[in-house]
């Protein structure tokens, strides 16, 4: 029994001696762990986000997202960088000199990192109080090709990034050889004004390609690294050469040039391009910026960046159809615009210029950023008075303005986009999107429409004399008055009075006329009084472009499209549109108000396209009050075309009858239509009347008496024309009757 005591007490004092033993092991350990884990995390910290192996031997610059043409053209792209890749081998030697000298002397000495540098520039920055940097071009490069930097950074969070900048340079040291590593810098470094490369900076400062640069060139060029804002040669050219100066002097320490080079060139001045401007341009403008407000939406919802995602986007657009719209426009403004300063004179429009001058002031930034009632009104004052602001805003609002859109009736496809005079155009007023105005008589096929579903027919006659319904009272434009005309006439010789008729009748409710024209396409809101019969309510060039492609798709609406598909930069679709369609109107409505058009440009308003145009078209010029905005919207069975002119402000306009839809915009349609199916070479089609529409013979002298009768075999003169052959509604007076539908004739064209 005491031999088991013995043997307990030994065990435990064993035990109690171990674990003395063990305590400070512990403690260690703890400290250790308390040391290590912060270290540890912080490493992980450090290390996370940073390029893997493969992205450093495969370097993804970002990219541009591209826009395609329906006929496989690049018509734009949007992107951050504009960047042009070059191989190094094709530059100039003195342009890489001048970035060693300047950025990296030890560059082909170091392993990614200059330790004596970065100690030199610590010491110098903590006793100094300045800032010194001790990049090595491989860093450099690590911040350009991995976005290693932040735009706000900490204390810490500026050491972390150096931490990563020295790891991933390390990385790229060994990944590259020297040689690559300049490549890839001179390709991806950032020149200023939207340059990234030195080939794209060589074109857009000098004009030239980099293989061309002079000593001087790629001086400035390479002092431009240090600050694009600061050194920017056309806003601060005496800083610029001396930047350039010291970038040569460089040059001279490091043993590349002579001094007496140095001494030779320094005084030189620094020649640039000559009207050089960065800025979204092309041929397709406008339309470019109109897909890109989309491509916003569709970007983000696939979690995409538009501007470095390396997006395909493929459009509805017609490359040869969009040179041939901007050059019938160009020519014909150019035209028109002489046209309007030879009957406009401002001294006889002196009452508009307060009004105009008061927003233009207030527009101006000097004036929005002045922070008192005291220096706006002094800045106001001065330019007031300024002769040449005065001049500047005079021409800015009597430039004559144009929206022109083009589309594929059969599909809702744009074809074609001119949104404003100036086609070199980066962001800003799409007039065939983003104005709105009174269409005038473009309207009207919306009203006949609506009189043609309530039981009218081409051939039925109102009375052609003025009236008064509850005050108001439409005028013709050309004053004449007298007697019946047929809708289809009335149509033809746009007649105010008739559409008027129509509107205060049962034949064309202001609400129906309203319903109808948003089921054709018309998106804006509608006033629906009788006034709507001459188009007082305003809407896109676009809207009234929809409207009238329903009619020439039979009846179909289809919804405008722009963008067919999105693809990716590994080629997977992200988006495939599919445009709205439904039928709007029946197939013999549309026919019967098509044909009714047909006659604008046969005989009435719009005949004036036959001197460029000789196709099956159909249309309507449209002219407002005062001549304010000239219209024509015209279609084939293939294109639409819809054109607006007029004037952003809407205190200038038109002051004559050279400011009719006619005259103003119908030749912009006229021009574009026939170089289109010459140079382009689209077949011969024509309107084709469908089935239950036939065409009947009338009783001239029964029309003019306001009676639609079918004509008798006595009857002297004869007129032909279409009606439904499953309705023939008694308050038109069909009496009957058929022919052939056909109306196809190879030979009248």
């Amino acid at each position: 029994m005491a031999k088991e005591i013995d043997d307990s007490y030994n065990e435990s004092h064993r035990n109690e001696k171990s674990n003395k033993k063990n305590k400070p092991k512990k403690r260690i350990l703890k400290i250790v762990l308390a040391c290590c884990i912060p270290i540890l995390a912080f490493m992980i910290y450090v290390i996370y986000g940073l390029p893997s192996l493969e992205d450093l031997e495969n370097p993804k610059p970002q990219l541009a997202s591209k826009v395609y043409s329906i006929d496989g053209e690049i018509i734009g792209s949007f992107y951050i960088e504009n960047r042009i890749d070059i191989d190094i081998d094709s530059l100039p030697p003195h342009i890489i000199q001048a970035l060693i000298a300047t950025e990296d002397r030890k560059f082909y000495d170091h392993w990614g990192v200059d330790l004596d540098r970065v100690v030199k520039a610590i010491l110098k920055n903590v006793f100094t109080f300045s800032r010194e940097g001790a990049s090595t071009l491989t860093q450099q490069l690590s911040k350009n090709l991995y976005n290693l930097k932040s735009s706000k950074e900490s204390f810490l969070g500026t050491g972390v990034r150096k931490i990563r900048e020295w790891i991933t340079a390390v990385q790229i040291e060994r990944t590259f050889t020297k040689r690559e590593i300049l490549e890839l810098y001179l390709n991806v470094s950032y020149f200023g004004k939207s340059a990234y490369g030195v080939e794209s900076a060589a074109r857009i400062y000098f004009n030239k390609k980099g293989r061309d640069l002079t000593l001087n060139e790629s001086a400035l060029l390479i002092a431009l690294l240090k600050s694009s804002v600061v050194y920017d040669p056309e806003k601060h050219p005496e800083k610029a050469i001396s930047r350039r100066n010291l970038v040569l002097k460089s040059m001279v320490d490091a043993g590349y040039i002579s001094d007496n080079l140095y001494q030779q060139i320094k005084n030189e001045p620094i020649a640039l391009a000559k009207g050089r401007k960065v800025k979204i341009k092309g041929d397709a403008a406008h339309f470019i910026e109109y897909i890109r407000q989309q491509m916003e939406t569709i970007a983000e919802k696939h979690g995409y960046d538009l501007y470095r995602a390396g997006l395909s986007i493929y459009t509805t657009v017609d490359s040869r159809m969009q040179l041939i719209a901007n050059k019938v426009s160009s020519d014909h403004l150019k035209e028109y615009q002489e046209t309007f300063y030879k009957n406009w004179k401002w001294e006889s429009n002196k009452s508009i210029l307060p009004a105009l001058l008061d927003k233009a002031i207030k527009n101006t930034a000097e004036y929005k950023e002045a922070d008192t009632e005291e220096k706006k009104q002094s800045i106001f004052s001065k330019l007031q008075g300024d002769e040449r602001f005065i001049d500047s805003v005079k021409k800015i609002a009597s430039t004559i303005e144009v929206g022109f859109v083009v589309m594929d009736p059969t599909n809702g496809h744009i074809k074609a986009m001119v949104g404003g005079t100036n086609q070199d155009f980066s962001y800003g007023l799409n007039h065939v999107t983003q104005i709105k105005r009174q269409p005038g008589s473009a309207f009207k096929p919306f009203v006949y429409t609506t009189a043609i579903d309530n039981g009218c027919v081409p051939a039925s006659s109102f009375l052609n004399e003025k009236f008064n319904h509850n005050g108001w009272s439409p005028s013709n434009s050309d004053g004449d008055y007298g007697g019946y005309m047929t809708l289809r006439d009335a149509l033809a010789k746009s007649v105010n009075v008739i559409a008027g008729r129509l509107t205060t009748s049962d034949k064309a409710p202001p609400d129906q006329v309203a319903k109808y024209a948003h089921k054709m396409g018309i998106k804006s809101d509608l006033a629906a009084y009788p006034s709507i019969a001459l188009g007082t309510s305003e809407v896109t060039p676009l809207e009234l472009a929809t409207g009238f492609s329903t009619l020439a798709a039979n009846g179909i609406y289809h919804s405008p499209l722009s963008i067919l598909r999105v693809v990716d930069r590994n080629g997977i679709v992200l988006e495939e549109i599919k445009g709205e369609s439904y039928e709007a109107i029946s197939k013999q409505t549309a026919a019967m108000v098509t044909s009714m058009m047909e006659g604008v440009l046969n005989y009435g308003t719009g005949a004036s396209a036959r001197k460029f145009f000789h196709r099956p078209a159909a249309g309507k010029t449209g002219t407002t009050q005062d001549f304010a905005d000239a219209w024509f919207s015209g279609f084939t069975p293939q294109l639409v075309g819809t054109v607006w002119v007029g004037f952003d402000d809407r205190h200038v306009k038109f002051n004559g009858w050279y400011g009719q839809g006619a005259r103003a915009a119908l030749p912009i349609w006229a021009k574009f239509m026939a170089e289109v199916y010459d140079k382009i070479k689209l077949p011969m089609d024509y309107f084709e009347l469908p089935e239950g529409i036939t065409s009947v013979e009338f009783c001239k002298e029964s029309i003019d008496r306001g009676d639609t009768r079918l004509a008798n075999p006595g009857c002297p003169n004869k007129v032909s024309d279409i009606v439904p052959t499953d309705r023939m509604p008694e308050n038109c007076n069909i009496h009957g009757g058929s022919s052939k539908s056909s109306r196809r004739d190879d030979s009248k064209w």
